[in-house]
């Protein structure tokens, strides 16, 4: 502010417009943000096991994501790192576009592919408002332990869960001692 009581030009509204200029509309952006503030509140208050999750610096949009792989599994005391990407208009778009969420370390498992895309029911044709980060998370964590080979992004791999468990799993856990510890 000036000594008049107004806004200095040198001050905020400048760098305030700069960093709205990218977003499509201030109100969907305003109710986007208002949802993705309000679910990380409750992520941070109530967090789901071996989950966490946040905003990546200071674009609320663009999160990352941390699963540990559970006891039990061939991820077992694996680290994934994983970006999540919302929409503008989150929560409100059709399934195809809703929530981005790419694995950063890479995984043997039939439903992440080698880039990393993720194929989870929730993120595509069960995808409803009323679904939230912490829920995401928990299926994200599911597939650890409930990969879905007849809904597979990898079919070799599916397929080898399917017909020789043992050695996927032995895989699996080689991958995850790789690329994940």
């Amino acid at each position: 502010m000036n000594s008049q009581g107004g806004i200095s030009m040198a001050g905020g509204v400048g760098s305030s417009a700069t960093a709205t200029s990218s977003w499509v509309s201030p109100t969907s952006v305003s109710t986007s943000g208002k949802r993705i503030q309000r679910e990380m509140t409750e992520l941070n208050m109530d967090p789901p096991p071996d989950c966490s999750a946040g905003p990546k610096g200071d674009n609320i949009y663009h999160w990352i994501s941390t699963v540990i792989g559970p006891p039990g599994t061939p991820y077992q005391g694996g680290i994934f790192f994983l970006d999540l990407m919302f929409p503008s208009d989150y929560p409100f778009k059709p399934p195809t576009i809703i929530l981005q969420v790419v694995f950063k370390t890479r995984i043997y498992h039939c439903n992440v592919d080698s880039a990393g895309n993720l194929s989870l029911d929730i993120l595509k044709d069960s995808w409803s408002p009323a679904l939230t980060i912490t829920k995401v998370l928990l299926a994200i964590r599911s597939i650890f332990t409930h990969p879905d080979p007849y809904n597979p992004l990898v079919p070799g791999i599916a397929h080898l869960y399917l017909a020789d468990r043992a050695k996927h799993d032995e895989l699996a856990a080689e991958w995850t001692l790789r690329f994940a510890k």
